[in-house]
């Protein structure tokens, strides 16, 4: 659900009274005396205070009464603009000029009246604390800081908004509390970015996402109320979940951080393990491969000298016979000890022995 954005005052056909943070706007109204009764009150005192009480002689009192003068016209048709402030001239409750800095005439109240916005001075809204100084601390402020996010969690948000006045004449005359509708804009336009965020990008990166996006929706909303003011930053202070479950939180997040590390180690060792299992089944199949080749070289062998035996037997039957008999023979017994029977009388046994074997210790 999205915010509803607070609708600004606007005055028609009547400039009201101006306030600024709950007190008066800067506002220096003129001295309206009457010129005659104080020449009058400031003769009366020069009597009682000379001696015997017979007055100035006529010229010094004309030069005391003409400096007197000068000095209340100079009051009553002048005002000063610092040098942070931007003089805004009101004729008969209309808006005609601005004075910048410095001494500047006017015509006496109530016929012309000034009014002083501090133009240079960057202001500083609080949304969802407030600062102590008397404490100095931070007073938590939870109808302004509870906010719902985009996955229907809820997130504790304290910003500071930084802002400071772009046009004088609007920021005085278009809107009754600027500076309120500053605050409730923001906080209007932080719970529309926030409803259409998850928490976990909030409460992660995208901090700097966010501010940069309340502060653009704030600066629409208030130019289109034409508040006249510049919204230079919205800082975030504060993004945790609610105090009550804020331990949860945190377990989650835990559990979370767990996943994503086994996850990584998992893949670390998929990525050493799989190539080398690649690595013995690509040599599994290279030797199986060459033991295939062997394996058809000499059954074609085989069968080549097979062919070569055949064809000589052919020739002399009784000849190959015996010779293969022998080489058969000399085949299984060459790795074998021999013994000797001698077949004359049947019981002589005799073992084989070759050379090698003697010489053997």
């Amino acid at each position: 659900m999205r915010a509803r954005r607070p609708e600004p005052t606007h005055r028609k056909n009547k400039i009201m009274p101006l306030r600024n943070g709950g007190g008066k706007r800067n506002v220096r109204r003129p001295l309206h005396p009457d010129l005659e009764e104080l020449l009058k009150r400031s003769q009366d005192k020069l009597k009682q205070v000379m001696p015997g009480g017979t007055g100035l002689p006529g010229p010094l009192l004309f030069l005391i009464t003409t400096a007197i003068a000068a000095i209340i016209a100079f009051y009553a048709f002048t005002f000063r603009v610092d040098p942070d402030e931007l003089g805004v001239v009101m004729l008969f409750g209309k808006p005609v000029r601005t004075e910048p800095p410095g001494l500047h005439f006017r015509l006496p109240y109530p016929i012309e009246e000034v009014r002083l916005p501090k133009v240079t001075r960057q202001n500083i809204i609080e949304i969802g604390m407030r600062s102590s100084e008397v404490t100095r601390g931070v007073q938590p402020v939870p109808e302004e800081s509870l906010m719902l996010t985009g996955d229907e969690n809820i997130v504790d948000i304290n910003f500071v908004v930084f802002w400071r006045i772009k046009d004088a004449q609007k920021y005085l005359f278009n809107i009754q509390k600027p500076d309120v509708t500053v605050k409730e804009v923001a906080e209007s336009a932080m719970r529309d970015i926030v409803g259409r965020s998850n928490i976990q990008p909030l409460l992660t990166g995208a901090r700097q996402e966010t501010e940069q996006a309340v502060q653009k929706l704030t600066q629409d909303v208030l130019d289109a109320y034409g508040v006249g003011v510049s919204i230079d930053q919205v800082q975030l202070q504060k993004v945790d979940p609610p105090t009550q479950v804020i331990d949860a939180f945190r377990d989650v997040q835990a559990a979370r951080a767990d996943k994503e590390r086994l996850q990584n180690e998992a893949g670390t060792y998929a990525n050493k393990i799989v190539p080398e299992a690649r690595g013995d089944a690509e040599r599994i199949l290279q030797a199986a491969r060459a033991y295939k080749e062997q394996t058809v070289a000499e059954a074609t062998g085989q069968s080549a000298r097979f062919l070569q035996i055949y064809e000589e037997y052919k020739k002399a039957p009784e000849v190959t016979r015996k010779r293969m008999y022998l080489e058969t023979m000399e085949r299984v017994l060459g790795g074998t000890d021999k013994i000797i029977l001698d077949r004359k009388d049947g019981q002589s046994v005799l073992p084989y022995v070759t050379l090698e074997q003697l010489r053997k210790p």
